[in-house]
């Protein structure tokens, strides 16, 4: 019998292959059909982990298999990185269940004929895995090697490798890259509404749960993956799941009593009610907006979740012109965007996105941000954000929309909080890195719209 959460890994990299669910998502499906906590928790790891480290287990495969990846049945293909990935990763795991598992899964997806294939491959790579051929670190400059190395030992496109490579230099692209192979912790926001960090924390502790707080976000906590969602003790209203970025992110914004403030790409709500929380007890009003009917319900279930108040929800595209008069005080444009500063919480951005979606995305963004601005109040302040690593989506973007000759002027993040200090660059943008900050990539960035 195959183990269950092999096989619901496999179902989760076949649905992110195809193009119809992304990581989230597909786990989520996946671990609702399996009844057992440690089954749900080896399918996470296992289909992470494939993503995580596809480069490299390919190329390892590629080698023991003597055929390119690209040339192997894709069912097979699935199969084959799920087992090099426990072969190579999960050392607890026998060698001999993970093969015969993966033969086992072979003949389940009725491929037969690839049975024996699949077996010689695996063992090959179970004998040589002390000794894997992969790129060594280099010792020069020399840029084909070092991209090789980045590429094909640290599992990230060669693209992207380069791109970071020439950006970034060796020593920092190898950090980064290192980075989102790590295994992401779960954060959490304390929701101010029903609860605060501190008690929110001791709660955890007398529960086991270990737990630290956020390096910069005042409201963030860091626990140990999962250990709080399967605490029933906790209610689920104390909490929200978000990364220590967007929190901060969120900061940026400076809630304050009496405003009027627009979050125009607010799906999941994470920053919405961050911002609600903050104002709770004023008179400040947000509204809310997204595109898409999923992301609408995500977002009215997030709001509500956290007994907010003083939000309202309303469907807008932020790629139209805006149904807003020039009335608020606050308006805010986490845009859509690459994603490449959150490869290690998605893993699978890695091998979906291609170096030409840049172009497409910053026009977009750019169309977001002029429509954004329509709705800006006389002295209202503009906030631009991304939860992307790369100039083409960010300050560029900010620069050319500044460019254009209106009515806006950029204000340093530490002029809106001075907690931001640690997390603002040297053009007063905010923007956090994996070897600066330890955390994700994400950028932001404030002007302020003129009085006359």
């Amino acid at each position: 019998m195959i183990a269950p959460a092999r096989l619901a890994a496999y179902d989760v990299l076949r649905a992110i292959s195809g193009g119809r669910q992304d990581l989230a998502s597909a786990l989520a499906h996946a671990r609702s059909g399996l009844r057992d906590d440690r089954d749900r928790a080896l399918a996470s790891e296992i289909a992470s982990g494939v993503l995580r480290w596809q480069g490299t287990l390919d190329h390892c495969l590629a080698h023991f298999a003597r055929r390119a990846a690209d040339r192997l049945d894709p069912e097979v293909r699935l199969i084959l990185r799920i087992a090099a990935y426990q072969l190579l990763h999960l050392t607890r795991v026998p060698a001999s269940a993970v093969v015969d598992d993966a033969v086992s899964m072979t003949r389940r997806v009725r491929k037969s004929s690839a049975s024996g294939f699949v077996n010689g491959v695996l063992r090959a790579l179970s004998r040589g895995r002390n000794d894997l051929p992969l790129p060594v670190r280099p010792d020069g400059a020399d840029r084909a090697q070092a991209i090789d190395y980045l590429s094909g030992a640290l599992a990230h496109p060669r693209w992207l490798a380069a791109r970071w490579h020439d950006r970034l230099g060796f020593e920092r692209a190898e950090t980064w890259m290192r980075f989102n192979n790590q295994a992401p912790p779960l954060t959490l926001r304390a929701n101010r509404v029903t609860t605060t960090p501190e008690a929110l924390r001791a709660d955890l502790e007398q529960l086991d749960v270990v737990v630290e707080p956020g390096a910069y976000a005042p409201d963030a906590l860091r626990v140990s993956m999962g250990a709080a969602l399967r605490t029933a003790d906790v209610a689920t209203d104390r909490y929200v799941v978000q990364d220590e970025g967007s929190q901060l992110v969120a900061l940026l914004a400076g809630a304050r009593p009496g405003r009027r403030v627009l979050d125009a790409c607010a799906s999941p709500g994470g920053k919405t009610t961050a911002m609600a929380a903050a104002a709770a007890g004023s008179d400040t009003l947000i509204v809310a907006c997204d595109v898409r009917d999923r992301r609408m319900a995500l977002l009215r279930a997030t709001v509500a979740a956290t007994r907010v108040s003083r939000v309202v929800c309303v469907q807008a595209d932020l790629m139209a012109p805006l149904p807003f008069g020039a009335v608020f005080d606050t308006v805010i444009v986490d845009a859509p965007c690459s994603g490449l500063g959150t490869l290690r919480r998605d893993p699978d951005i890695k091998w979906h996105r291609q170096e030409q979606d840049l172009p497409a995305l910053a026009a977009a963004q750019a169309q977001m941000l002029r429509h954004a601005a329509t709705v800006v109040a006389p002295g209202g302040r503009l906030i631009y954000a991304t939860c992307s690593t790369e100039p083409d989506e960010n300050e560029r973007i900010v620069d050319a929309f500044l460019a254009e000759g209106g009515q806006f002027e950029p204000l340093d993040a530490r002029q809106v909080d001075d907690r931001l200090a640690p997390v603002t660059d040297d053009r007063g943008h905010l923007r956090t890195t994996p070897d600066q900050h330890g955390l994700e990539g994400f950028f932001g960035a404030v002007v302020v719209r003129s009085r006359v």
